[in-house]
């Protein structure tokens, strides 16, 4: 079963819920970044898990694959 990709439609829409602050997408690894909190959000079939108890922390060496046009 291929994986599904996150709507950029709803992308566009959602902020970090801790910061509400912006957020980058990385593509490679299927999350949803939020620098300022240090947080990467998994997306899993294509949904956007934004609970911070799911989230995993960025490690000091972190970098977003890019992705034009998706800089959220």
């Amino acid at each position: 079963m291929p994986e599904r990709k996150a709507d950029p439609k709803l992308l566009e829409i959602l902020v970090c819920p801790l910061t509400k602050g912006t957020l980058s997408y990385d593509a490679v690894n299927q999350e949803l970044i939020s620098e300022r909190a240090g947080l990467a959000y998994p997306i899993r079939d294509g949904i956007p898990i934004m609970l911070p108890d799911e989230a995993r922390p960025l490690s000091d060496d972190h970098t977003p694959a890019p992705f034009p046009g998706h800089q959220l």
